[in-house]
């Protein structure tokens, strides 16, 4: 099989705000963007943004790994996201995870990677 690109598609009601929300936050680059679907470039990585979606919370599987989940988490909040789990500390060492949430419903977390 020749494959030729992987992205990941994700549901939004308010495409243009779930565009804004990963530029702003993960540093995304719109690839391309119509009133059906847009497409951010992240790390390598695609999302596609479909509209049409109804808003309802959706498990996504999508991971960020960053520096630093608390300030991640932050930033998330911050651009109209939510925390679903709050990072915790483990064993003395800074958290490495956070659940999320975009502000379209669509679960994300935040990793870190560990020593």
């Amino acid at each position: 099989m020749n494959v030729e690109r992987l992205k990941y598609i994700i549901w939004a009601t308010d495409m243009q705000r779930a565009v804004e929300f990963y530029v702003r936050v993960f540093g995304g680059t719109v690839l391309r963007q119509n009133e059906i679907i847009s497409e951010v470039s992240i790390c390598g990585g695609v999302i596609g943004i479909h509209g049409g979606g109804e808003g309802k919370r959706t498990w996504t599987g999508i991971n960020f790994q960053v520096p630093d989940v608390e300030a991640g988490g932050a930033e998330i909040v911050a651009a109209g996201g939510q925390l679903t789990r709050e990072p915790q500390w483990e064993n003395g060492e800074p958290p490495h995870l956070a659940m999320c949430m975009d502000p379209e419903g669509n679960e994300i977390m935040l990793s870190r990677k560990r020593h």
